[in-house]
């Protein structure tokens, strides 16, 4: 078990089975009333955050109290769930107003436990806007609200923590988590692994190509840039360093490709399913959407290793450490096969993303009781359930945490109209032009997305530019795309670049030498964004395949030049040739035939 050594081993693996079957079960029992199936969640996520995470006795101790509160609460809420929706979103009683409390101040903590101080910060200053807003002067005050009403839409209404995006938390994100929990207890993870190095091995720069497709592939699923790097990092970079690869390269490779694996189809981890549910969009048309950037980002670190490994002179992986093509069929068949039942229910029989994922995840369950020689072990195979099932009990819990917190600063923003007033505040600051705007969100997604994960980033960020980028002209999955992208830049961009610390740490180099290659290595990050919105026929793949084909290949040309010109060796105004010549493409008018 991932973590056989914690206290009362047996008790967290049963409950990660019933957090598992909860969420399994929602999808197959008809309608559930939200203000049931969401309190329920944050019921279940409870004892993960405060006492499985717990990093002393004294927090464990208080962590039970506050796991006992909570999920009373939660439990509250769901058992009267009939009566508070006659309330309209108004606290009656005293008792009401100290469980609405109770249930913003856990929500805060349990956001600091579970990611840290600075998105409960945030929450935190958005609360006491709303509750004094309107005792600030001019524009960005705001008339008051009653304080029944502005606490009883957070906690006891479908407007605040059992919000739209604590919903696709509920049905979406945890049943792909619980996938990905699945597939990597068993035999997948090495299945990547395998499948990447027997199709980039043998190349130029082969173990650092290996990284960058492994990471591709399993990061679609993980959601996180973090857990990318520590998991196929784990392989990648010792076989990096023992090539002779020079240790901020073979840290930086690892970092940006790890990040990538967000925007890559057809999961892109979190990301993906909130956008469904905040534009309306059908999740196939934002796959089709988010496809040739995703390939365009890969493609450009894959034309940056290349160049690296002209530079640095570096070969293809060993022979004795590629798989055999026998290994590379037998492990890749244990992802395979739940991705292709997931894509078959999705696509061809036209069921709910969460459903289709419940079919993977089944036939996931049954491939754990199987090793690569394919002989089936029942004590493997409850090992592994006890390893997906605390991996999935602590990951449904951390982006609940995460989720739940982001709907407090969301309620906010709706109940005050505080989002309207910073969408003309961006509008005005960019003097009603497209460009700047775009430029301020960048930043905004920046700044931000140094200090919380890059899904409540994203929701933070499009919630208050994504109104003003569409007034200039965007199209909203457009809009979306650009923000979700940005957000991802402070994966690899210092001062705070969690994907580089972990792989400098794991490699053993300088930090700060590995987020300066990670960033040129990934300038695709920087550029397609941007390139998108000048080129907008690049995300219409589904609507027109050629005119969007022959878009990308204009902007891959161009990305490459621009990667050669910052990474490739050469004289200096041959390479400020290539990079401005490659802006040139990225951002000028179509010279393929379309």
């Amino acid at each position: 078990m991932t973590k056989g050594a914690k206290p009362f081993a047996s008790i967290w693996v049963a409950l990660g089975i019933v957090s598992i079957g909860f969420h399994l079960w929602l999808i197959f029992s008809g309608l559930i009333p939200n203000l049931v199936t969401r309190p329920l969640h944050m019921a279940l996520a409870l004892p993960w955050v405060f006492v499985y995470l717990a990093k002393s006795r004294a927090g464990g101790v208080s962590g039970v109290v506050l796991a006992i509160v909570g999920g009373a609460c939660c439990v509250w809420v769901a058992a009267n769930e009939a009566r508070l929706g006659d309330q309209y979103g108004y606290l009656e009683g005293a008792p009401q107003f100290w469980i609405a409390g109770a249930l913003v101040l856990i929500v805060l903590e349990m956001a600091r436990r579970a990611i840290g101080w600075p998105l409960p910060i945030i929450a935190a200053l958005a609360l006491l806007y709303g509750l004094f807003g309107q005792h600030l002067p001019g524009e960005f005050g705001h008339p008051g609200l009653p304080l029944g009403s502005f606490l009883g839409t957070i906690t006891i209404a479908e407007g605040g923590l059992w919000g739209s995006l604590t919903g696709v938390s509920v049905s979406i994100i945890a049943v792909f988590v619980i996938m990905g929990a699945v597939l990597n207890a068993g035999e997948a993870g090495q299945g990547f692994m395998n499948l990447a190095s027997a199709a980039a091995g043998n190349l130029r720069g082969g173990a650092a190509k290996v990284s960058v497709l492994s990471s591709a592939l399993f990061g679609s699923i993980s959601g996180s840039a973090s857990a990318n790097v520590a998991s196929t990092g784990a392989i990648t970079l010792p076989a990096m360093r023992d090539l002779g690869y020079p240790k901020r390269l073979a840290g930086a490779v690892e970092a940006v490709a790890s990040s990538g694996g967000q925007i890559m189809p057809p999961l892109m981890g979190a990301g993906a399913f909130v956008m469904v549910e905040l534009t309306g969009i059908a999740y196939p048309s934002i796959m089709a959407a988010a496809l040739l950037p995703a390939i365009l980002f890969f493609g450009t670190v894959w034309v940056g290793i290349d160049a690296y490994a002209v530079r640095y002179a570096l070969q293809p992986l060993p022979k004795d450490r590629m798989p055999t093509a026998r290994m590379v069929l037998i492990t890749g068949t244990f992802f395979l096969v739940p991705f292709a039942v997931l894509l078959e229910r999705m696509f061809r029989g036209g069921y709910t993303p969460q459903y289709a994922a419940a079919s993977a995840i089944l036939a996931g369950i049954v491939l754990l009781a199987f090793d690569t020689t394919l002989r089936p072990g029942l004590t493997r195979f409850w090992d592994r359930v006890q390893r997906a099932a605390l991996a999935a009990g602590e990951q449904i819990a951390v982006i609940a945490a995460i989720i739940l917190c982001a709907s407090l600063i969301i309620s906010v923003l709706g109940q005050t109209g505080l989002g309207v007033k910073i969408t003309s505040l961006i509008l005005s600051a960019g003097g009603d032009r497209l460009w700047p705007a775009l430029l301020l969100t960048a930043l905004a997604c920046l700044l931000l997305g140094m200090e919380v994960p890059t899904t409540a980033a994203y929701v933070i960020c499009i919630s208050v530019a994504g109104p003003a980028l569409q007034k200039l002209g965007v199209e909203p999955l457009l809009a979306h795309l650009f923000v979700f992208w940005f957000a991802l830049l402070s994966t690899i961009t210092p001062p705070v670049c969690g994907a580089v610390f972990i792989a400098a740490g794991m490699i053993g180099e300088d930090w700060l030498k590995v987020a300066l290659t990670a960033m040129a290595l990934g300038v695709g990050l920087y550029l397609i964004p941007l390139g998108m919105v000048a080129n907008p026929a690049l995300i219409g793949l589904a609507e027109a395949p050629l005119r969007a084909i022959a878009t990308a290949v204009q902007i891959g040309v161009g990305l490459g030049l621009v990667s050669h010109g910052l990474i490739a060796s050469g004289a200096g105004t041959t390479r400020f040739v290539k990079a401005v010549s490659g802006l040139a493409l990225l951002f000028g008018p179509p010279v393929i035939l379309q």
